[in-house]
């Protein structure tokens, strides 16, 4: 997780500098792109092959990309001399964020399916929220990191720390065992789509609530840093990071009560902070006001990605939770791929739509919200009638 999030927030100044700002939705967009392909094989190979192989196949990406970042950019300076061939290095370098993609496509899907396969339910989104804690680290200690090293030492220098991350990632998953009996090797029948299922229709409830979760996501990634870097932050991964610390402190607790207290009600509880951090984000004018509602934005994660994790597990049946994972984050690619295209889109054409664009993701959790409550007590009512 640090491995790839230590160089958002430098991203759409680097793409900036490449000529290309206007094309700041592509960063996320394309980045979420390849994961939501990828997640048409993930799922499956991680049922039949093994969760092992997911997750390898997945930081191998991870721990490739940054290199391929560094040799990008050389390209791309040796191109920009020549008019004709001065957007070949922009074009390679969003070639490259949708590759990048593929390892969110497969780690987590793989990493989600294991953690399931070897706790008991009843403690299943203690332990998915647990997992969260160990990503969230990564990704608040990697932004930092990263905005540190681009500022201080240079572009280059970040990519490969990235890299460098990612090898380390891999060195420790090599050393995981296989928790799926009985697997096989990866066939080509795997990744032909048109054979076997691709979705796992039990997913779909958790799938729905995810979307305005992941849209107000991708409207996080792509333009917070210009608002960041408008209230005058050096830095800019150190907001991510405020974010990231409160959505870790919320998982000791958030997993433990979705066990407890059953999924319905916490997604609720998650959808209606994030319609208050959200909201008091759009009107932010201070770098405090702005950290509040970061926190209260970063405590909704920390309820909801536990959450709809352990939901999708509960309602999958038995040998395809990977499938049913799988369907589920293909909900988290469109709405963050959404959000991305949409507000970077709207962004770059007016830098004042930035507090209507947060205001509308708040607007829509807390409507999902709604719908996911009544749903919930209008189920309940029913068992009880029954």
């Amino acid at each position: 997780m640090a491995s790839f999030g230590m160089i958002m927030p430098e991203l759409p100044q680097y793409l900036s500098e490449m000529g290309a700002g206007h094309l700041l939705g592509y960063i996320i967009g394309l980045f979420t792109l390849g994961a939501f392909i990828s997640r048409f094989f993930s799922g499956r190979i991680a049922d039949r092959a093994g969760r092992r192989v997911v997750m390898v196949f997945g930081t191998s990406v991870a721990a490739i990309a940054g290199f391929v970042y560094v040799l990008v950019g050389s390209m791309h300076e040796q191109w920009s001399a020549n008019p004709e061939t001065a957007m070949w290095g922009v074009w390679c370098f969003l070639g490259l964020r949708m590759l990048h993609g593929l390892s969110t496509g497969f780690r987590p899907t793989g990493t989600s399916a294991f953690l399931t396969d070897i706790i008991p339910k009843e403690r299943r989104g203690e332990a998915l929220g647990y997992l969260g804690v160990a990503g969230n680290a990564g990704m608040a200690g990697g932004p930092a990191l990263g905005s540190y090293l681009a500022v201080e030492y240079g572009y280059d220098t970040m990519f490969i720390a990235s890299s460098i991350l990612g090898i380390i990632a891999l060195l420790f998953t090599l050393k995981l065992p296989e928790s799926l009996p009985n697997p096989r090797r990866v066939t080509l029948e795997d990744l032909n789509v048109f054979k076997g299922g691709i979705l796992e229709k039990s997913a779909w409830p958790a799938a729905f609530f995810l979307i305005p979760v992941s849209a107000a996501f991708g409207v996080f990634l792509t333009i917070t840093p210009n608002f960041v870097d408008s209230l005058g932050y050096k830095y800019k991964g150190l907001f991510n990071t405020i974010i990231v610390a409160a959505s870790i402190l919320m998982r000791f607790v958030a997993g433990r009560a979705s066990d407890k207290y059953g999924r319905e009600p916490l997604l609720v509880i998650g959808g209606f902070l994030l319609l208050i951090g959200m909201g008091i984000m759009s009107f932010s004018t201070t770098k405090l006001v702005a950290s509040i509602g970061g926190v209260i934005y970063g405590l909704s994660i920390g309820i909801n990605m536990p959450t709809i994790f352990a939901w999708t597990a509960d309602l999958a049946p038995k040998g395809k939770i990977a499938l049913g994972l799988s369907t589920m984050l293909m909900a988290l690619e469109i709405g963050i791929g959404g959000g991305a295209f949409i507000s970077g889109f709207l962004f770059s054409s007016n830098n004042e739509l930035l507090p209507i664009i947060y205001l509308f993701c708040a607007l829509f959790a807390g409507v999902s919200s709604c719908i996911l409550w009544f749903f919930f007590k209008s189920r309940q009512s029913k068992k009880i009638t029954n």
